[in-house]
């Protein structure tokens, strides 16, 4: 399978166009993972397998969503999430962008 080029990246805010929310991507996958039982019960829009998928910690809840690029753009706003996970992911929060905590050896 060919390797997709990713359009966002860790750390980066995004804004579901179906679902209308914000969150925040903490890993990035060149295709989907998942199985077959769950795409069939949860993506309903059937987005492109082949394509990159992202893992977001959704703002204002303590939902993590996996979710098709083709669902996603960039968000607008730049703010901030509100989620209960992203000091575990993150360090700050700056010009629009979380910084990725650096592994401790």
């Amino acid at each position: 399978m060919k390797h997709n080029q990713a359009k966002f990246s860790i750390g980066q805010i995004v804004h579901h166009n179906l679902f209308d929310y914000r969150g925040v991507v903490i890993d990035v996958d060149s295709c989907y993972q998942g199985d077959d039982q769950w795409y069939d019960r949860m993506a309903a829009t059937r987005p492109p397998k082949n394509k990159p998928w992202y893992q977001i910690l959704v703002h204002d809840s303590d939902v993590e969503a996996y979710v098709s690029e083709k669902n996603l753009e960039s968000d607008m706003l730049q703010e901030p999430v509100e989620h209960p996970l992203v000091p575990y992911f993150f360090e700050c929060f700056e010009n629009g962008v979380y910084k990725k905590k650096q592994p401790i050896h």
